[in-house]
Parts: structure tokens; C-alpha cells; sequence
């Protein structure tokens, strides 16, 4: 894998997954009375740390987007 994920990208997907994470267990909000959306929002949580973790998105890859500088 190529790296494609600037470091300014690597920190919005890492802080973005954490409160994806947290979101459904902390916050009350009625929406995630719903199980559907906490299984959502954990998924989403779990890909963007995973994406930052590994410097690779597959959706860029795709679309031809790198926002790294190498």
C-alpha cells in the first residue's frame, strides 16, 4: 500500500474516529437509542482510526486523491 493520507488528514480521521466512538456510549442523545445508529457510528468510528493507523485510504486510492507530500 501507498501512503495517501497527509498528516493534517491522519489527525481529522484519528480525533473524528474517537468521537464516532464515544458518541453513542457518552452522549444521551436520543438518536442512539437506536442500535442501528450505534452500530453505524462505531463502524465509521473504528474505519477512520484504522484509515489513520495505516496512512491508506481506499477511497482515495480509487478516486486518485493523495494528500500526503511524497
Amino acid at each position: 500500500m501507498i501512503t495517501n493520507l497527509g498528516t493534517v488528514d491522519r489527525a481529522f480521521r484519528l480525533v473524528l474516529g474517537i468521537v464516532l466512538l464515544a458518541l453513542p456510549f457518552m452522549s444521551g442523545l436520543a438518536l442512539f437509542e437506536s442500535v442501528a445508529a450505534t452500530i453505524v457510528s462505531v463502524i465509521a468510528g473504528l474505519i477512520m482510526i484504522g484509515t489513520s493507523a495505516m496512512k491508506f485510504c481506499p477511497l482515495y486510492r480509487i478516486f486518485g486523491i493523495r494528500t500526503c507530500k511524497v
